[in-house]
C-alpha cells in the first residue's frame, strides 16, 4: 500500500487531500499545529493518522517523521501543504512576520523534505509535491511576503526535481488559484462575486479541484513529469 504525509492536513485544502488520497487506498499521514479537534476529527473520519507537529520547529518535524516511518514503514509521497495566508502593505509588514511566514513555508518545506528524503533515496523512489499559489507566479499586491515565499517554493522544487532525479523521486507543485476555503472568509460576496467574473470558468475553484490535481501527480500517470507547476486555477492566471 503506498503512504503519504501531508503536512497542514487538518482543513482546507489539506484535508480535502488527506480525504481523496484515502479514498483512493492510500495510507496516509497528516500533521496539524493549533487545530487538535478538527485533525481528530479527520483521522477519525479517514482512518488517517494525525500528528501534532509545528512544521517550523526542526525537533518536532523530526519527531513526526519518525513517528510516521514507525507506522507506515516507509513513505511514497510528501505533500507540503503547510502555510498560512498574509496579506498588508510590505511597508507595514515586520521582520518578524516576514520570517515567521518563510519559516512555515519554506523552511517547513526544506525540513519535511530533508527528513523523509532519505528513505526515499533507498528505496529509489518517491513523489514530493509543495503547494503553491498563483501569486507565485505572478505576484499578488498587498501579498508581497506570501508571493514571495511561493515562488521560493517553486525554485526550491525545480532545482531538487534535478538533484534526486537519478534517485527515481519526482518533484513537482500544485498552484491553485482562487479556492473556497477558510482563508476567503475575509472576502466579501461582492469580492467573491468579481474573482467569479474575472475566472474564464466563471466559478470558484473547490478543494476537490486541487486535490485531483495532487492525486494525479502523485499517480503512476504522470510517471514522466517532474519539474513542473500544474496551475488550478480556472483560467485566472494564463
Amino acid at each position: 500500500m503506498k503512504t503519504a504525509l501531508i503536512t497542514g492536513g487538518s482543513r482546507g485544502i489539506g484535508a480535502q487531500i488527506v480525504r481523496t488520497l484515502s479514498a483512493a487506498g492510500w495510507r496516509v499521514a497528516f500533521t496539524y499545529c493549533r487545530s487538535e479537534e478538527k485533525a481528530l476529527a479527520l483521522s477519525a473520519e479517514t482512518g488517517a493518522l494525525a500528528l501534532k507537529c509545528d512544521a517550523r520547529d526542526e525537533q518536532q518535524v523530526s519527531h513526526a517523521s519518525a513517528q510516521l516511518l514507525k507506522a507506515f514503514r516507509h513513505v511514497d509521497a510528501l505533500v507540503h501543504n503547510a502555510g498560512t495566508a498574509w496579506a498588508s502593505l510590505l511597508q507595514d509588514m515586520t521582520c518578524t512576520q516576514w520570517d515567521d511566514l518563510f519559516s512555515l513555508h519554506v523552511k517547513g518545506a526544506f525540513l519535511h523534505t530533508r527528513a523523509l528524503l532519505p528513505d526515499m533515496i533507498s528505496r529509489q523512489t518517491g513523489n514530493i509535491v509543495f503547494i503553491t499559489s498563483m501569486w507565485g507566479e505572478t505576484g499578488g499586491s498587498m501579498e508581497v511576503g506570501y508571493s514571495a515565499c511561493k515562488a521560493a517554493l517553486t525554485g526550491m522544487m525545480k532545482a531538487l526535481a534535478k538533484e534526486v532525479g537519478p534517485s527515481g523521486i519526482r518533484v513537482n507543485c500544485v498552484s491553485p488559484g482562487v479556492i473556497e476555503t477558510d482563508m476567503m472568509n475575509a472576502y466579501s460576496a461582492e469580492d467573491k462575486a468579481a474573482l467569479r467574473d474575472e475566472t474564464p470558468l466563471g466559478r470558484l475553484g473547490k478543494t476537490e479541484d486541487v486535490a485531483a490535481a495532487v492525486k494525479f501527480l502523485l499517480s503512476d500517470d504522470a510517471s514522466f513529469i517532474t519539474g513542473q507547476t500544474l496551475s488550478v486555477n480556472g483560467g485566472l492566471v494564463i
